[in-house]
């Protein structure tokens, strides 16, 4: 049997796996476990022209899109909950630098799972109505063979790349989630079996004899993963389920900062393109504060 072979790599070579103009997809949910060190690094690289297909998005459509890196996006609400508006995000799409293709949250969770059953569109009953039929020319109207009454042919969601950021996993790929599972981490999941080009960003790098222990907990396997990446507090400043809490703060400053262009560029420079790598974001944020934040095991037991 051929010897495994270590997927273990920098950020960098995992972003240099994303090509200018692709389709990716990030993990995590709304405003929580979000893979924003592989977003930073997104930037530090300048990828242009990308398609971020999702559910429902957040800070990682927000900032990628306030650096320019992004040309449409496909998901159901792109926000910052209860910290506002996602106005970067909001400016690109009025002003026409970013095109928004509008999906049913369900729906556009549903294309994932279109992938991952190897279709080319998922089946929905229920958009007869909806201008979200009338708005988004991807969407087919079909007869229901069965019965005849109209259906609607809802286009999978077809990411190059999926991104997420998971508690713990080996250097070959092998991913070990939560044992307590919440939207979060089922997204993660999702985004992972609708592609074989899968990049992982870890808290914790463990050994595979510790995956083994629990193989009920590693539901990403390492075929479907291209890259892993140990990036402690990678998903900062949106929290990891039993592993780090959210920094409030921090992400205040960030609404604060998108109100207008020049502020947010300010942002970036401080935390993003004027630092080395993700140490130097660490460092830029404090390790005192985000060692604060920390709870549970990182990933384990």
């Amino acid at each position: 049997m051929a010897e495994r072979t270590s997927k273990l790599c920098s950020l960098r070579q995992a972003a240099d796996l994303i090509r200018d103009g692709d389709r990716v997809a990030f993990g995590g949910f709304a405003i929580y476990q979000k893979p924003m060190a592989l977003v930073h690094e997104i930037i530090r690289a300048g990828k242009k022209g990308l398609t971020v297909v999702g559910s429902v998005n957040s800070v990682d459509v927000d900032m990628l899109a306030g650096a320019g890196c992004v040309r449409t996006v496909e998901t159901s609400y792109v926000g910052l909950e209860k910290f506002g508006l996602a106005m970067n995000y909001r400016r690109a799409v009025q002003d026409g630098t970013v095109a928004a293709v509008h999906y049913p949250e369900i729906l556009a969770w549903d294309r994932f799972r279109a992938d991952a059953e190897g279709l080319e569109f998922w089946p929905a009953a229920y958009l007869g109505g909806s201008d979200i039929v009338n708005l988004n020319p991807a969407i087919r109207r079909f007869e229901n063979p069965m019965n005849g009454k109209p259906m609607y042919a809802i286009p999978a969601a077809a990411p190059d790349v999926a991104v997420v950021h998971v508690p713990a996993a080996d250097i070959y790929g092998n991913v070990r989630i939560q044992p307590r599972h919440l939207l979060p981490q089922s997204m993660d999941i999702a985004v992972s079996r609708a592609t074989r080009n899968v990049i992982v960003t870890a808290e914790r790098i463990i050994p595979t004899a510790e995956i083994r222990e629990d193989p009920h907990l590693n539901v990403i396997p390492a075929f479907r993963v291209r890259a892993v990446v140990h990036a402690p507090h990678g998903s900062h400043p949106t929290p990891v389920l039993s592993v780090m809490r959210m920094d409030d703060a921090f992400f205040r400053e960030y609404a604060e900062a998108s109100a207008t262009p020049g502020r947010f560029g300010a942002f970036l420079d401080r935390y993003v393109r004027g630092v080395d790598g993700h140490e130097g974001y660490l460092d830029a944020v404090g390790r005192a504060r985000l060692d604060a934040l920390e709870e549970g095991t990182g990933g384990g037991k």
